[in-house]
């Protein structure tokens, strides 16, 4: 039997050379907007898989409201240019994300009698999920 180790405090976001800290309770979540092929099937059951070579993903990124980051990562909405987003654990060995992100939608701030996370989503045109 196999037993394996995880720690979230293994997990690193690195958006533009700037690490983030005060992650909240969900932290990230990656997925690619489109499957990897897709499949056809003729009518006397020949199949063809057609490759699909999209490689956008979304990354969200949720911090808590006192994240110290935070003020900088809702700046980065303006940001014309694309910048680097990587999300590192280096126990699991995954390594997902790319070097043309761009903050894809403005986040909903909630303020009320507790401090709520917030999620920053980031669109990542060169994407890619990298076991070692």
């Amino acid at each position: 039997m196999q037993v394996t180790r995880y720690n979230a405090k293994d997990t690193s976001v690195v958006v533009n050379d700037v690490y983030i800290t005060g992650l909240g309770e969900d932290m990230i979540s990656v997925e690619k907007e489109e499957d990897l092929a897709s499949n056809k099937v003729g009518a006397q059951g020949d199949i063809v898989r057609s490759e699909i070579n999209n490689t956008i993903y979304t990354i969200t990124v949720t911090v808590q409201s006192t994240s110290p980051q935070l003020g900088y990562l809702l700046n980065l909405k303006d940001s014309t240019d694309f910048f680097p987003l990587w999300v590192i654990n280096k126990s699991l060995g995954v390594r997902a994300g790319g070097a043309k992100a761009m903050v894809s939608s403005i986040p909903e701030i909630s303020l009320g009698a507790e401090a709520e996370d917030i999620e920053v989503a980031f669109t990542v045109y060169d994407g890619d999920v990298i076991a070692s």
